[in-house]
């Protein structure tokens, strides 16, 4: 199964985006979760994680203060609001388990920043 990525889109610089991906109970209940993120040119990195608890996360030092990741229980789903953007978080963004599982991976969704 993929897991797809919604909510993309083009954001002028310091605007703001929130990403949503929802995944079946039986992945997401058991599984630390990610986003992660493929610019132009460059390998996919990991953004930001969230513990299965959701109690502890962990963010890419570029996005720290400016990106938060949450996830819903009751919506086996995983979130991340972007804020300040800027033009080189320039990417397709995507969600994933934590450490990611190839089989796992989606289209993802497109972030364009530039104004």
């Amino acid at each position: 199964v993929q897991l797809q990525a919604s909510g993309g889109g083009l954001v002028q610089p310091g605007g703001s985006l929130r990403l949503s991906c929802t995944a079946p109970a039986h992945i997401f209940q058991v599984n630390n979760m990610g986003w992660y993120r493929q610019a132009p040119g460059k390998q996919r990195e990991l953004v930001a994680s969230i513990w299965k608890d959701g109690k502890n996360t962990y963010y890419a030092g570029d996005v720290r203060y400016r990106f938060t990741i949450s996830r819903d229980s009751a919506k086996n789903s995983v979130s991340l609001q972007m804020n300040s953007l800027k033009p080189e978080d320039t990417a397709v963004y995507y969600c994933n388990v934590q450490p990611p599982l190839e089989l796992y991976w989606g289209q993802g969704t497109q972030v364009t920043v530039s104004s």
